[in-house]
C-alpha cells in the first residue's frame, strides 16, 4: 500500500506513525499512515488506491491542522487511517521550532489544542515506509534531536498554567463548574507538555500523554496521581470547586520547581 501511495503525483512518501511506529500498540490498534504532500495531491489517484466506497478528503477538509486524509479497513490489518501531511508546511515548522516557536491550533480530535512540534515528532519518530527521492529519510535524521530553543520555550511555558488558574478561581466563586473544569483540563495538559520538553520527548498528542508524563524525571512526586484527582472531580458548589483550583495551584507550584532543577 505504502508503494502505490507514494506513486500517487503530489505525494513524496509515506511514513508509518502513531502507537505502532513507536512499538507501544495494543493488538486492536489502528495502522497510522502518513502521506507526505508537495503542492496537492492527486485526490483521484488516491481515491483509486483506496478503493470503492472509501470517502478520501483532500487537504483542509478535516481542519486546519489535520489536512486530511481516509479511514479504510484493510483484511488482515484492521483499521488503516490515511493522513495527509504538508512537507513544506512541516518544515516551515521545523524551522519556528528551532528557533523557539510553537503554535497551538484549534483541531477537530484534539481537545487540547494542536500543538504544532508535533509535526516535526512525527517525522523523528515514525517509520519511513515508501520514500522514492529519500526526503523523509533525510529529514528524520535531521529531525531526531530536540530542539532546545523549544524546549526552553515549552518548559518556560508553564506561566499559562498559573494564569488559567486565576481564571478558574473567579469561575469556582462563580460556581461556574464548567469554566473551572476547562482551565483545569488546558493547565494540566501545559505541564504535561513542559515535562515532555523537559526530557526532550515529542509529544504528538494528549491520548497517553499523562500516563507517560508522570513517568519522566521532571515530574514532581504524586504527578500523575493528582492530576487524576484533579480531572476526575473538580467539584460541586463554589467552596469544592475553590479547593480544586488550589490544589491544582500546588501541583503546578511543584512541577515549576521540579522542571527548574531538571
Amino acid at each position: 500500500m505504502a508503494g502505490r501511495l507514494a506513486a500517487v503525483p503530489g505525494v513524496v512518501g509515506v511514513m508509518l506513525g502513531g502507537s505502532r511506529a513507536r512499538g507501544e500498540h495494543r493488538p486492536e490498534s489502528d495502522w497510522d499512515l502518513g502521506l507526505y504532500y508537495r503542492g496537492a495531491p492527486d485526490l483521484d489517484a488516491l481515491r483509486e488506491v483506496a478503493g470503492p466506497g472509501v470517502e478520501v478528503t483532500g487537504p483542509g477538509g478535516w481542519g486546519p491542522w489535520v489536512d486530511g486524509g481516509a479511514w479504510l479497513t484493510v483484511e488482515g490489518l484492521g483499521r488503516v487511517d490515511w493522513i495527509l501531511r504538508d512537507l513544506d508546511r512541516v518544515d516551515r515548522v521545523r524551522a519556528d521550532c528551532l528557533a523557539g516557536r510553537y503554535e497551538v491550533g484549534v483541531q477537530a480530535g484534539h481537545p487540547l489544542g494542536f500543538w504544532s512540534p508535533c509535526y516535526v515528532g512525527e517525522l523523528a519518530l515514525g517509520q519511513v515506509l515508501a520514500d522514492p527521492s529519500g526526503a523523509l529519510t533525510e529529514r528524520r535524521a535531521a529531525y531526531a534531536g530536540y530542539p532546545e530553543p523549544l524546549r526552553a520555550a515549552l518548559t518556560g511555558s508553564t506561566w499559562e498554567a498559573g494564569f488559567l488558574l486565576d481564571g478558574a478561581a473567579k469561575g469556582a466563586a462563580r460556581d461556574d463548574t464548567l469554566y473551572v473544569a476547562l482551565c483545569l483540563s488546558r493547565a494540566l495538559g501545559v505541564l504535561v507538555q513542559a515535562l515532555y520538553a523537559a526530557d526532550r520527548r515529542w509529544c504528538l498528542n494528549e491520548k497517553g500523554a499523562l500516563a507517560v508524563a508522570e513517568t519522566l524525571p521532571g515530574a514532581p512526586d504524586g504527578f500523575g496521581p493528582r492530576a487524576r484527582a484533579l480531572l476526575a472531580a473538580p467539584g460541586d458548589g463554589p467552596t469544592a470547586l475553590t479547593a480544586t483550583v488550589d490544589a491544582a495551584r500546588s501541583l503546578v507550584a511543584d512541577t515549576e520547581a521540579a522542571l527548574r532543577n531538571s
